[in-house]
């Protein structure tokens, strides 16, 4: 600017100069508009392409698993309580240890129920003495009665007293047995092998006939699941148990099935379904179904919750996704697909169960479209993506941490 204002603004200046000067002052404006333009025109450039990975999804046979939550039960469970009533004796047991069939828990003061016996085994004697005396009477009455010596009627008399004399021998033997049975039912025994609970009653207390719980015992091994299916289950479950040739409430011919407990490091229990309600309860529309478990070590518990995987279905071919190749569009799943020129479609699907770690996908996929299964963050409808080919394994490999 300083040189332009010196310049003398002469009409006789050379032309040359002009024309200099001009030229320098357009080549000067250019420089500047270039300098504000080339940022503006460097943002406009288009960003890479996202880099995601994608897959085929797997396709093989399968059969899909419906879960259920229920509840483990033992097979058999008592509340010991006394036949006869008396003052608790002894406790031959610690609390919450294994007990076998017949095994010693409790014992009823037996010295009342000792002399009750003796009372019996006395009157049972007395009443044999009385049937032979009887007996000798009624001969002897019989004798002179052939021989016109006593009339027929002592007879009679003779043969009642011999009667009356054996039917009380029979009362005092049933009394014999009734106060034998007493006293063997104050030794309170385990009725079948299994784990024993805490003493609910003391030694001194008075125990109370057929009404005071002494103990709990449940059985250990095998143990029983319950659970409850639908109407729509039920339906699925007794078509494909006939087609195996079984019935629903006999077990659909031991359908092999798998429960998992809360302890995620614990490995699964196999069983077999063993039986079914013969009706659906009317205020529920659900069916309780029993399966049978092996519990030798122990570790299943009456009363433990669990997960159970039964198969809903037989095998046929299936198409399978990990869990984080699928995304949610409001009320519906979708998976991305790309086609060969790195284009993103989304395509909804409709989900199974979990197999070998996978999800199931029942409607929506072939099985030769190739899906987005790492990245979809950076993915949407329309976008064009770097794909990077991947191969998924038979099975998952984060499916012990996601069980």
């Amino acid at each position: 600017m300083v040189r332009i204002a010196r310049i003398r603004h002469d009409s006789l200046a050379a032309p040359s100069r002009r024309t200099v000067l001009s030229k320098w002052l357009a080549a000067a404006a250019l420089a500047l508009a270039s300098s504000f333009a080339l940022p503006a025109a460097q943002a406009q450039e288009a960003p890479p392409a996202p880099v995601v990975t994608v897959a085929k999804p797997l396709v093989r046979d399968i059969v899909e698993d419906d879960e259920f939550v229920g509840r483990f039960e033992a097979v058999d469970e008592v509340s010991l309580r006394s036949r006869v009533g008396g003052y608790l004796d002894q406790v031959h047991f610690q609390d919450g240890t294994l007990v076998k069939q017949g095994d010693l828990l409790f014992t009823i003061d037996q010295r009342p129920f000792k002399a009750a016996l003796s009372q019996a085994q006395a009157q049972v004697d007395s009443a044999k003495t009385l049937v032979e005396f009887s007996k000798m009477q009624f001969e002897r009455a019989e004798t002179l009665s052939r021989d016109g010596n006593i009339p027929v009627s002592t007879l009679d008399d003779r043969r009642r007293e011999h009667l009356a004399a054996q039917a009380q021998l029979d009362g005092a033997e049933a009394a014999l047995a009734n106060a034998s049975l007493n006293l063997e039912f104050t030794e309170i025994r385990a009725p079948f092998s299994g784990r024993v609970d805490r003493r609910l009653v003391s030694p001194g207390n008075l125990v109370q006939a057929d009404q005071t719980v002494l103990t709990t015992i449940v059985s250990i091994d095998p143990i029983d699941f319950y659970f409850d299916i639908d109407e729509r289950a039920y339906f699925a479950y007794a078509r494909d148990a006939r087609e195996r040739g079984g019935v629903m409430q006999e077990g659909a011919g031991g359908i092999d099935v798998v429960v998992r407990v809360a302890d995620r490091s614990e490995a699964v229990f196999n069983g077999k379904l063993d039986f079914a309600e013969n009706r659906l309860d009317e205020a529920t529309g659900t069916m309780r179904v029993r399966a049978r478990f092996d519990n030798k070590d122990g570790v299943l518990q009456p009363g433990m919750f669990g997960r159970i995987n039964v198969p809903g279905s037989l095998p046929h071919p299936g198409v399978l996704l990990p869990d984080d190749a699928i995304g949610a569009d409001q009320n519906r799943r979708i998976v991305f697909v790309v086609d060969e020129a790195g284009l993103v479609s989304a395509k909804p699907v409709r989900t199974g169960p979990r197999i070998d770690g996978y999800r199931v996908i029942r409607e929506g996929l072939t099985g030769e479209e190739t899906v987005v299964v790492n990245g979809l963050v950076r993915v949407r409808p329309g976008v064009t993506v770097k794909p990077e080919m991947t191969t998924l394994p038979p099975k998952a490999e984060t499916e012990e941490q996601t069980q």
